[in-house]
């Protein structure tokens, strides 16, 4: 009993939330439900007027009624027409609003949910949940409301008129009513679990899809392609097999349902003619209880075709609340938001670990660490160590577990997340270019910036002239994650990116370590130009690229083994010397 109370404040819960999205629609709501109760009036006028042409014009030859019945029914059908029209287009408007509303509010959650949430969950099944889900809520934020009360109004209008006719006949009929709706909430429970689990299968199917799309060059690369299809049709067949459990409650249910419908029409046909036969009712009487029950019967079709859309809907709007209820990153009352910070950094006895079900090591342990403004600090040391994972640590991409870091004395936990990372840069060795221009790529660093900015920009990162060799120069489209552009090329856009943020702290995760060498150089002289005057914290594994660094710092699983200058670290014979004799041990 707890669990279905529970169950049911759910559901209560979910359709509260639903209805709160019809509020800022709610004129055209209410226009939609309008034209659909007089279409509903509208229906009910045919038996009527059919019963009086048999009983009462066409007997008694009354031409005059029955032209004028007829102009009636004429000028019903086009005022239905029109009103139909209303119902779809504006009905479907206010779906497509309400999918547009729910669309912001799931991109603008995503925007300051948790890196963690996008470390579990794949791109793809986000995406089926902003497209597939949104658009199954639309369809029944449309035409749910409109064809459940549509229904309702027709089943109690052809009630109330059948009763007008032989009411005990009518009793007769619509106590099969009831046994409908026991049968379809006996269905409810387990076709939602069987639309759920189809969900499920969907968004992991089209996460496939798009990881071995975007991952296209790799598989070939490795000839890879019959594992890919495999991985694919053992995703294609779990979904054929959800599909197919999904369809077999579907017909069950239908078939039954359509079995009822028809029995529904026996038992009219029965009692209306028993009826008849023993006198009850008259001819035109019988004729519009039969049109009556049969525009009875096509709302009760609709209510069972229906329902799939309503498991359609409920189900993503349920997934929608899913990510909806996942807490944003917490941001402090009275977070502090300095518009411009020096750059000391430090790190006071820092631990953290990414808390995941199979472990929760710390990746860092009583990390205790001082980079003062405009110093530069590189991290090395075999993988493993944390090295990035400190780089994430710094903007809040992760919260820490204890401990504190503090930049220039503020405890960046009391800083609010954006103006913390307005003041940091950040280029990493897997480069980022979203799909559009160059120009738009490099304006990342500052929206605001101007064509000379941009351009200026360009400079300092080495890559201005090889743009203004392209074709559409600024304008060159760089297609998806920057597939049209060379690694160097990447990279030196994402650096002028930098130069045009122009950060006081500067975060270099292997930012050349995918390089060749001649490339390298180029990008290595604009790193150093990028880091003049900057507080920069620079993560390599090749030892060339920070033998000039202020200080190096080997970081290992225990936490830093050593610290120094390059000439220290190799006088004193420890990890960093052994390092860098193996790397350029063949040179």
């Amino acid at each position: 009993m707890k669990k279905e109370k529970i169950k049911e404040q759910k559901t209560k819960g979910l359709l509260k939330r639903f209805v709160k999205f019809y509020k800022p629609h709610k004129k055209l709501f209410v226009v939609d439900m309008l034209c659909a109760l007089l279409i509903a009036v509208f229906n009910l006028l045919y038996p009527y007027i059919t019963k009086e042409i048999i009983n009462n014009y066409v007997p008694n030859k009354l031409l005059n009624l029955l032209l004028a019945a007829s102009g009636v029914l004429l000028a019903v059908y086009a005022v239905k027409a029109l009103l139909n029209y209303v119902l779809q287009y504006w009905g479907h408007l206010v779906g497509v609003r309400i999918q547009a509303d729910m669309r912001s509010q799931l991109f603008n959650h995503l925007q300051k949910l948790p890196f963690k949430y996008f470390d579990d969950n794949k791109t793809g099944v986000i995406m089926s949940r902003m497209t597939n889900d949104l658009f199954e809520i639309a369809e029944l934020a449309h035409h749910g409301p409109e064809d459940v009360f549509l229904s309702c109004i027709t089943i109690v209008g052809a009630f109330a008129m059948v009763g007008t006719i032989d009411i005990w006949l009518a009793l007769i009929v619509f106590a099969f009513i009831p046994i409908i709706v026991i049968y379809i909430m006996l269905m409810r429970n387990r076709m939602i679990k069987v639309y759920e689990k189809t969900r499920e299968v969907q968004g992991e199917i089209n996460a496939d899809i798009e990881s071995a799309i975007s991952g296209m060059r790799v598989s070939r690369a490795y000839a890879s392609e019959n594992h890919e299809k495999e991985k694919f049709e053992k995703g294609n067949k779990a979904f054929v097999k959800a599909k197919s459990r999904q369809y077999k409650v579907m017909g069950e249910f239908f078939s039954s349902m359509t079995f009822m419908m028809d029995f529904l029409y026996f038992a009219v046909l029965v009692a209306a003619g028993l009826f008849f036969y023993y006198g009850r009712i008259d001819t035109g009487e019988f004729a519009a209880f039969v049109l009556y029950i049969s525009a009875l019967i096509n709302p009760i079709r609709t209510l069972t075709t229906i329902y799939e859309q309503i498991q359609d809907g409920a189900t993503g709007f349920k997934r929608f609340c899913d990510i909806m209820d996942i807490p944003p990153e917490q941001e402090r009352a009275d977070a502090i938001t300095p518009q411009k910070l020096c750059g000391n950094i430090e790190f006071e006895n820092v631990a953290f670990g990414y808390k995941n079900d199979e472990s929760d090591r710390k990746v860092i342990s009583d990390f205790s660490m001082k980079i003062d403004a405009g110093k530069t600090v590189a991290l090395v040391g075999p993988s493993g160590g944390g090295k990035t994972t400190l780089c994430h640590l710094i903007p809040r991409f992760y919260e820490i577990d204890e401990g504190r870091i503090t930049v220039d004395g503020y405890d960046i936990r009391d800083l609010s997340r954006n103006s913390l990372r307005k003041n940091i840069g950040i280029v990493q060795q897997d480069v980022f270019l979203f799909n559009g221009t160059i120009k738009e790529n490099i304006a990342y660093g500052n929206f605001d910036a101007s064509d000379e900015e941009i351009a200026e920009a360009a400079k300092k990162a080495n890559i201005h002239e090889y743009i203004q060799s392209l074709p559409d120069g600024y304008e060159t489209n760089v297609g998806e994650r920057g597939v049209k552009l060379s690694g160097g090329q990447k990279q030196r856009v994402s650096i002028a990116r930098a130069f045009l943020k122009n950060p006081p702290i500067l975060i270099l995760d292997e930012a050349t370590s995918a390089l060749d060498n001649a490339t390298e150089m180029q990008i290595q002289d604009a790193l150093s130009h990028l880091s003049e005057g900057r507080t920069t914290l620079v993560v390599a594994h090749r030892l060339s690229t920070v033998k000039n660094a202020d200080e190096i710092i080997v970081v290992t699983q225990d936490g830093i083994a050593e610290r120094g200058s390059h000439e220290q670290l190799i006088q004193k014979g420890g990890i960093y010397k052994s390092l860098y004799e193996y790397q350029f041990k063949n040179l």
